[in-house]
């Protein structure tokens, strides 16, 4: 099968149609008209000093306090391995981004996950948890239109997350990179913002409103962990990409970046009711909580709808999905991911068909 033939719900990454090309060329001719010796040169590894100012701004923080990165998923990786030792516990959603999951358990932690209720994690289930004597280092919280689930975490919930943190003394890493995807409602404060602790730490990335392509995401939290960090990245890299951060902080000076997300905006809330409307008119068994931005639903299926066996016949039916158990430590056998964000409106339809034709023929 070809990829033109092929429908994937499987990559979180926005399709060619919504991403501003013409913007991006312009800003990279801006960039080095600005700035050729900074955009040319090693630069530092907290990354390009305009963008990091930006950035800072943005969160109404300190420059000292942001490290810019080679995508959001460096920047977890450089706070994975500053804090996080053998043995060391974290908390992480029920379910959670893959990676996050792989790369804890790579690092030898012992994960806990916490289920995810409609308004986010279940905060009376982390309360239990941590009171029966549990000690997390960590907390990863991905707040906004969470990856896998679409779900977006409760302004009660952030404020009782903090608490929780300051009580137990453990750090909340808001893993934030869906933020400004949002098709409906009001957005809430990030628990940065209502941080008075130092408890913590925020990442994000231009991935999701720019393209990824760029590669450039960012870290902030105390100066006195950024600064950490900073001087392990000069020991990994030097510095990150300047021409990308360059390229970047231009789109994001000239308003360009403004403009993207709200074409990322509009197309995927479209993209995201077609797929709702797709599955229950063509799966009636599923459920799912549609998201009010981001990337993803997270469908479960009947229970008699094996995900690994779901998998290879619905490749061969022409559409890509994303095992609910890549998700999950146990559990997840008839979930799955979809990811509306690489699929215009106009293919969803076919791919729903095409995954409810699998579904039915690994039933029978």
């Amino acid at each position: 099968m070809t990829a033109e033939q092929l429908i994937s719900f499987a990559r979180g990454a926005p399709s060619l149609d919504i991403i501003d090309v013409e913007g991006l060329k312009a800003a990279a001719a801006r960039a080095f008209d600005a700035d050729p010796a900074g955009v040319t040169a090693y630069g530092t590894s907290v990354g390009y000093v305009p963008l990091r100012e930006w950035i800072a701004k943005k969160h109404s923080v300190s420059a000292d306090q942001v490290i810019v990165t080679n995508g959001s998923l460096q920047a977890d990786a450089f706070l994975f391995n500053h804090l996080v030792q053998p043995g060391d516990t974290v908390i992480v959603e029920k379910p959670t981004y893959d990676r996050t999951l792989l790369s804890l358990q790579n690092l030898g932690a012992k994960v806990h996950q916490v289920t995810l209720r409609e308004d986010g994690i279940d905060t009376d289930e982390l309360r239990a948890l941590l009171e029966s004597g549990v000690r997390p280092k960590l907390a990863h919280i991905i707040p906004n239109y969470q990856n896998p689930a679409g779900i977006t975490l409760s302004e009660q919930k952030r404020r009782d997350l903090l608490a929780l943190a300051v009580e137990h003394g453990f750090t909340i890493f808001e893993d934030d990179p869906y933020v400004d995807i949002r098709f409906r409602g009001d957005a809430l404060p990030s628990m940065l913002s209502m941080d008075s602790d130092n408890v913590v730490v925020h990442a994000s990335s231009f991935t999701k409103t720019v393209c990824p392509g760029v590669r450039v995401g960012y870290l902030v939290g105390p100066a006195a962990l950024i600064d950490a960090i900073a001087k392990k990245a000069t020991n990994l890299y030097i510095s990150p990409g300047m021409v990308s951060e360059a390229i970047v902080h231009q789109f994001c000076v000239s308003g360009d970046i403004d403009r993207s997300i709200q074409t990322v905006r509009t197309a995927l809330a479209e993209r995201a009711s077609v797929l709702a409307d797709s599955l229950r008119k063509h799966i009636p068994g599923a459920t799912f909580t549609e998201p009010d931005g981001g990337y993803f639903l997270w469908v479960d299926l009947p229970e008699d709808v094996d995900v690994d066996k779901l998998f290879p016949a619905a490749m061969k039916k022409g559409v890509a999905i994303v095992k609910g158990t890549d998700f999950l430590l146990d559990g997840g056998k008839s979930s799955v991911r979809l990811a509306f964000s690489a699929v215009t409106a106009d293919q969803i339809d076919e791919g729903v068909r095409r995954l409810a034709a699998a579904i039915d023929e690994v039933r029978a």
